[in-house]
């Protein structure tokens, strides 16, 4: 537990500092943001404000997850260090994304496919080595071959299979988290959430994990998790930075966090839900995520049907993410943020009541 505390404490002073200084730096050499020209006109104001904040985030995350674990007498381990790989990794797509529009000064960065491509062989590489290596004393590797709400379940999988699934949830969570990140602080307050909610499940799934010999475990609800204790070392490490970052990014945001950090974050939530088993729960936990991107899918599905049957493409939303559609309909941006805020922590709360009334089951 002081592994915790340590890490939390660290990314939050890193990020804090860190986030105030790259401002700064970025500023002066010319990293400010292109802004979309069909998106709400109250952002064009942003037009140049700093942005790939999200490389303090990723930074001092990483930064302080290492030295807490080393400084506590422990050494990293594998399945932390594959969550900090898919962390980088998608972090790596994002930031040749960002570095590309900064570059051209152009909203349209890297291809879809490219960005698609580049995240493909992340998650495949992630999801290979984690679920074919580092097998501990047990036996039990960092993922399963089952399909898991909050317990494998079902029969195992071929691998080929759960290389797609986790294909699927790596690509489909990152992309769900850049599409949130849209509105000053809104996906960095909701990140907070997110990885506060995996920094509990992972705190009792150590608490109640298999084959301990703790009096308080209950044999027929462990949990066979890999690493539990020392991948809420790492999510408290990225909820703190996540904190620090939000202190400035916070409406009117003097530093965007950028592809960078919200595929890193995107990335680190799937990984996490992977991990402990809890994949279904991940679109309850990460609810807001599922939310933006089903409302992208409709107006594109919707734009797509009614052009096909009448010749004319019709919307749903005024524009999507759904964010912006009240942001068109005159909410204020603070306004959207904080709304939305809360119902990301309604789906934070739903998801831990969840996990825990199943394990009171």
């Amino acid at each position: 537990m002081l592994a915790i505390l340590l890490s939390g404490g660290l990314a939050v002073t890193c990020s804090l500092l860190g986030t105030r200084v790259a401002i700064g730096w970025f500023s002066r050499h010319g990293f400010g943001q292109p802004i979309r020209d069909d998106g709400p006109t109250t952002h064009h104001v942003k037009r140049g404000t700093p942005t790939m904040g999200g490389l303090v985030i990723i930074a001092a995350a990483t930064l302080a997850y290492l030295v807490a674990t080393l400084a506590t007498g422990s050494l990293p381990s594998a399945s932390a260090l594959l969550l900090v790989m898919l962390f980088l990794g998608c972090g790596a797509v994002g930031f040749l994304d960002d570095f590309i529009k900064v570059y051209t000064q152009n909203n349209q960065g890297l291809s879809s496919r490219a960005k698609m491509a580049g995240q493909t062989v992340i998650a495949l590489g992630f999801g290979l080595l984690a679920t074919q290596l580092f097998a501990d004393e047990r036996g039990v590797r960092p993922a399963s071959q089952y399909f898991s709400t909050t317990q494998d379940w079902g029969i195992k999988l071929p691998l080929v299979v759960v290389l797609l699934v986790i294909w699927f949830i790596v690509t489909a969570t990152s992309n769900g988290a850049n599409l949130t990140d849209g509105a000053d602080g809104l996906l960095a307050g909701t990140a907070v959430m997110v990885f506060g909610a995996y920094t509990i499940v992972n705190i009792w799934q150590n608490k109640q994990l298999c084959g301990s010999t703790s009096p308080s475990v209950v044999a027929s609800r462990c949990y066979e998790a890999r690493d539990p204790l020392d991948l809420a070392v790492f999510a408290v490490a990225i909820s703190a930075a996540c904190v620090g970052f939000l202190w400035w990014n916070a409406k009117p945001a003097q530093i965007i966090m950028g592809d960078v950090g919200s595929l890193a974050i995107g990335g680190a939530v799937a990984g996490l839900a992977i991990m402990t088993r809890t994949e279904l729960l991940l679109v309850v936990i990460a609810g807001l995520f599922v939310l933006e991107t089903m409302s992208v899918i409709l107006q594109m599905s919707y734009f797509k049907l009614t052009r096909r049957i009448t010749g004319t493409g019709r919307r749903i939303f005024r524009i999507a993410p759904i964010h912006h559609h009240f942001e068109h309909a005159g909410w204020d941006e603070i306004t959207v943020v904080i709304r939305f805020w809360i119902i990301a922590g309604g789906c934070v709360a739903v998801g831990l009541g969840i996990f825990y009334a199943d394990w009171l089951g």
